[in-house]
């Protein structure tokens, strides 16, 4: 893993000198000159520490499948090995994608403080195969037993787009909090996709952290970045933890450098975005993304901390 992790960085540490590696600040206190993809950094308020990129499982994900699971157990479980041996520590999974199994298989031998599940619950028609919706309590327990964990980092209420979300799923979240008290669950949280639940989420003191959809050109997101921002700084002024999505536009950014390079260097330089989870399907993508955020000049680079 550490000979894996020396490679992915080597780009950054080639003609910057001592930087930041895992969190560490750079020899003599410097603030070092890039963004380090690997960072260790804070979920808001929350307490847990995610890798400043994530690995996200539900590309085109739905019925407990993504393009991911259709990789074949195989070449999925080794794609999560390489990301994980590339220094990425976040992990973000759901019901409706089928990951559990996978991310548990793929990550079962490394010892289980040294990375972050985050998961959702799925309480909408559809999206599953069966029809019934168990207490949330209920669905975290069968989660605990497929991710072969004691604990979950992160549950989140999966893809909210109602401004009423906080009255609807009341009782449920009333028993995530429950199992945060316990320690089986240690932050509660909702995935957006609706200006008016993201506007809500903002407001709303259960929340520990939220998945926001989030780049330059408004793609797959909840309105203009103009219009998005303001509400994801003030969410984050608040001590919540704030996860950024669909970073490449859910692919439709794939295919263009300058593109993924903007997004990525706006993401970063918003100061609000803890982490950011990727829907990676090829060992490529992960180191290519890993290499566009060490190009993004850090602020107060070279400055004494």
């Amino acid at each position: 893993m550490k000979i894996g992790r020396r490679e992915f960085l080597g780009g950054a540490v080639a003609g910057v000198g001592s930087v930041l590696v895992g969190g560490q600040a750079a020899a003599g206190g410097a603030v070092p000159a890039n963004f380090d993809p690997c960072e260790m950094v804070p979920l808001g308020k929350t307490g847990v520490r995610v890798s400043r990129v994530g690995f996200g499982t539900g590309m085109r994900g739905g019925r407990r499948q993504s393009n991911q699971t259709r990789l074949g157990k195989e070449k999925f479980e080794a794609l999560l090995k390489h990301a994980y041996d590339r220094g990425v520590r976040l992990y973000d999974v759901a019901d409706t994608y089928g990951t559990h199994p996978y991310v548990a298989r793929a990550l079962g031998k490394m010892p289980r403080d040294k990375y972050v599940l985050v998961t959702k619950i799925w309480l909408h028609r559809g999206g599953l195969p069966e029809r019934e919706r168990p207490p949330a309590d209920v669905t975290v327990r069968r989660f605990l037993k497929e991710l072969k964990t004691e604990y979950i980092d992160v549950v989140l209420l999966h893809c909210q787009w109602s401004e009423k979300w906080p009255q609807i799923f009341r009782k449920d979240m009333d028993r995530l909090a429950k199992l945060k008290k316990k320690g089986v669950v240690r932050a509660c949280g909702v995935s957006i996709h609706s200006l008016k639940a993201l506007e809500a989420a903002a407001e709303e003191p259960w929340v520990d952290s939220v998945h926001v959809r989030i780049n330059p050109y408004g793609t797959c997101m909840d309105g203009p970045a103009e219009t998005v921002a303001p509400i994801v700084k003030k969410i984050h002024q608040a001590g919540k933890g704030v996860i950024g999505m669909k970073l490449v536009g859910e692919g439709q950014f794939r295919h263009s450098d300058e593109k993924r390079d903007t997004s990525v260097r706006y993401v970063l330089n918003l100061g609000c975005v803890d982490a950011m989870v990727v829907g990676f399907e090829k060992p490529a993508e992960v180191d290519d993304f890993a290499a566009r955020v060490r190009k993004v000049p850090r602020p107060g680079a070279g400055e004494r901390g």
